[in-house]
């Protein structure tokens, strides 16, 4: 019996240094990050579900600036100037403008993608990786809620530099999506405007407001 009870405080002294060290490590992460005027990434995109038969891959860009960003993926240009969120869609013609919606709480914005682990997680040191010469520590996080749609999310950070190279989000339905940063560059020289929506730039496509 004393044997049981010895490894189970090892095993939950094992459990607290490991999330320790977690959130140490995101708390770098999320210092360096609040330290930059504006930043710059390219990166690319995977959704799979397995048992749906579901593989798609795209790459995007994004700039943000604060809660402010301007996104460009799968042909639509998605535009917070930290009030509305403007959805661009030369395809149809169509501007759609909303408040940025907070209603799916598991989603993960680009003004959130760099923060959102500060609240909400549990931490767990996981796996370190050596990708293309650089050393990638993963960073295992589960949602506090029961209720949240995530599983767990794997951020994998470069252990030089700070910053998020990947995010692996694991859905409870099964779904995995996968974001990597290909291009990661700060403190650019970007317009005033680049957050703001020039209407007479869309004069033919339709305006949808939503609220």
């Amino acid at each position: 019996m004393k044997y049981i009870v010895t490894l189970f405080v090892l095993a939950m002294t094992v459990n607290a240094f490991a999330q320790n060290k977690g959130k140490t490590l995101l708390d770098e992460v999320s210092q360096k990050v609040k330290s930059y005027d504006n930043i710059s990434i390219d990166f690319k995109y995977t959704l799979e579900n397995i048992s749906e038969n579901i593989k798609q891959e795209t790459r995007g860009d994004v700039v943000m600036q604060g809660e402010k960003y301007k996104l460009n993926i799968l042909g639509i240009t998605r535009l917070f100037d930290g009030n509305k969120l403007y959805s661009i869609s030369p395809e149809d013609e169509e501007v759609t403008i909303s408040s940025e919606s907070e209603d799916e709480e598991d989603a993960i914005t680009p003004s959130k993608m760099l923060s959102f682990y500060e609240d909400g997680y549990t931490y767990e040191f996981d796996i370190q990786q050596n990708i293309n010469g650089r050393k990638i520590q993963y960073v295992k996080l589960t949602p506090i809620d029961s209720n949240s749609e995530l599983k767990s999310i794997l951020l994998g950070i470069d252990a030089q530099t700070k910053h998020i190279y990947n995010l692996i989000q694991v859905g409870k339905n099964g779904s995995k999506t996968t974001l990597t940063v290909n291009s990661f560059k700060t403190n650019q020289p970007i317009s005033k405007t680049l957050f703001t929506f020039d209407a007479n730039k869309y004069k033919d496509y339709y305006i949808n407001k939503l609220d």
